[in-house]
């Protein structure tokens, strides 16, 4: 027991445990390449004057390039489809954000092999508009830098919308409202008013697309095919095919140093909090470098003035066509990110040899087949055993750490947060490699325990940051009633902070069990030959395209997110009704 009340006065102890397993698998690893790429202990740049004078050079460019333009193309589809979804009302939002979470949920790798059945020279489009007439020869959709775009846009969007929605349901909607009441064209109230608040969830959310773009893999693999080569796949085909260290390390390091240097200068703000009215009556760039506009304000202020005076005070409502507009584009976007899932559902009752949609019959069989083969169920209980061993163990260590980290200085905080998540801002691959290494000197590769623990660098830093969030509106007066009345800390934790924090701790469970289970990067590099999941097994169907059953399995794992909303719903529901009734006894 006093061991217990000594840890309960030094919390920093509890964040031990996840900082030791994120150290000792990746954090020094990393280090050690660090050096590997200087050629320590000579230290010289020959490795990095290497890579930038062969073909290094143009990776790195054209993975800045495609980064740049699917960050963008996500922020200009985006943008206007957060605003569009805080605009509606209070049940129809939480539909929509429905929809955009349950394909963020599912699998990219799933995803991705949606595409490539939409996009094929056989596939959905060509289909249709063949049987049209559009078109008298199938159109090159894939295997190009095209269906690299479309692939990654669709992977990437809901990133950038849900920290949009985050910073502008935040936005005192009143403020647009007085704009338009004092005069301002919607669009003009839009500019200097929403727009300038609304800038957090912009760079946060073009922060996170830009920097999870460069470590993709698979995504422009498959879709863009050979030409269309990222940094990520230079590093993995160098990792496969030479057993130079250094030039591994310089690559890793490299696109590393590229992440961490993007998010260095930019800051990444997810806290949503309001602006400062400084900030909302300040004056735009655009008024600042276009005299033009300053002239044309003072030809057409009378005119000006004259509006002013008619719509003083007249709260406008969008029109009857902006609102066609507004719906329709909701419509097509939402669309285009259920469309992929929803192809993968149909074709995997199909009751043909070939992938079709739609389906010339409807038929189970391959869900018989998948059922009764032994491959894919040994991969399933591989995945979900993996799964459920990285839950367990994230899950306990993250919310210990979440626990210590709430609890100790400011400073001391920020520290302990940045290298906790830096498994999830860092490119994967990068990732994936220092734990390559960090388990060889450990002795586990190829074994399930060293997989499991290269799953839980990435699952410990989302426990944290979801049992944080939680942390964020906890009350500690709670904890401080509990103890003055005498209870011992374990007990304070276990009755009062537990509960309350309870849901926290499912969502990170859930969000931990759905990274490790859906992990195909870093499992392919430690995993060897011996631990053979469900997205290994699945990549390599990709690849060979063999029968449908693979549409049997992406259909199981796209519904699976409905399970884990469902999960997260009811835990709601039951510590709000529990609160209700605790309120109706008190009263």
């Amino acid at each position: 027991m006093e061991i217990v009340q000594k840890l309960g006065r030094m919390p920093i102890v509890l964040v031990v445990p996840a900082l030791a397993i994120l150290l000792s698998v990746v954090g020094l690893p990393l280090f050690q390449l660090f050096l590997d790429s200087f050629n320590a202990p000579e230290f010289s740049i020959t490795n990095y004057q290497a890579f930038f004078g062969k073909s290094g050079w143009p990776v790195l460019i054209q993975t800045i390039t495609i980064s740049l333009v699917v960050t963008a193309i996500c922020l200009i589809v985006g943008y206007p489809l957060a605003y569009l979804i805080m605009s509606t009302s209070k049940r129809l939002r939480v539909i929509l954000i429905v929809l955009i979470v349950l394909p963020w949920l599912t699998s990219a790798l799933v995803r991705t092999y949606a595409w490539t059945v939409i996009l094929g020279d056989h596939g959905v489009i060509n289909s249709l508009l063949l049987d049209l007439g559009v078109i008298s020869s199938p159109l090159s959709l894939i295997y190009n830098r095209f269906g690299a775009y479309v692939g990654m846009v669709h992977i990437m969007l809901p990133t950038m919308i849900l920290p949009l929605l985050s910073v502008m349901n935040g936005i005192d909607k009143s403020l647009m409202e007085a704009a338009r009441s004092m005069g301002a064209r919607p669009f003009e109230a839009f500019w200097r008013i929403f727009v300038p608040l609304s800038l957090p969830g912009v760079r946060s959310g073009s922060l996170l697309v830009f920097v999870v773009c460069l470590g993709f893999y698979i995504t422009p693999q498959a879709l863009g095919g050979l030409r269309e080569i990222m940094l990520a796949t230079y590093i993995a085909e160098t990792f496969r095919s030479t057993s130079n260290l250094p030039a591994i390390a310089t690559s890793a390091f490299i696109l590393l140093a590229l992440a961490m240097l993007v998010l260095s200068i930019f800051g990444l703000d997810l806290s949503g909090g309001k602006a400062s009215d400084a900030s909302i009556v300040r004056t735009t760039w655009l008024n600042r470098i276009n005299p033009l506009r300053r002239v044309a304000d003072k030809a057409t202020n009378h005119h000006r003035s004259k509006r002013w005076t008619a719509e003083l005070y007249q709260s406008a409502r969008p029109s009857v066509w902006a609102r066609i507009v507004g719906g329709l584009y909701v419509v097509l976007a939402m669309a285009f990110l259920q469309f992929p899932g929803l192809v993968i559902v149909v074709m995997s009752f199909s009751a043909g040899a070939f992938l079709e949609f739609p389906p010339a019959g409807f038929s189970l069989k391959w869900y018989y087949v998948l059922l009764g083969d032994a491959g894919w169920m040994d991969a399933f209980l591989t995945s979900l055993k993996l799964g459920v061993a990285v839950a367990i163990l994230s899950t306990i260590t993250g919310t210990l750490a979440a626990y210590g980290i709430d609890r100790t200085s400011p400073r001391l905080r920020n520290i302990l947060t940045m290298a906790i998540v830096t498994p999830i801002t860092a490119p994967v691959i990068v990732m994936g490699v220092a734990a390559y290494f960090g388990l060889l000197h450990l002795g586990l590769i190829g074994s399930t325990i060293g997989v499991v623990l290269a799953h839980s660098g990435g699952a410990i830093a989302l426990v944290v940051v979801t049992v944080s969030a939680t942390f964020a509106n906890f009350d500690k007066q709670l904890e401080r009633a509990a103890l003055s009345m005498r209870a011992d800390p374990l007990r304070t934790f276990v009755r009062v902070t537990l509960p309350l924090i309870r849901p926290g701790i499912i969502g990170g469970a859930m969000f931990a069990f759905i990274s490790s289970f859906d992990e195909v990067i870093v499992t392919s590099l430690v995993g060897g030959f011996s631990v053979y999941t469900l997205p290994l097994k699945m990549l390599e169907n990709l690849k060979q395209q063999i029968d449908p059953t693979l549409a049997a399995v992406g259909s199981l794992l796209t519904l699976m997110p409905l399970l884990w909303l469902v999960a997260l719903y009811l835990t709601w529901w039951r510590k709000r009704l529990t609160s209700q009734t605790s309120s109706l006894k008190e009263a």
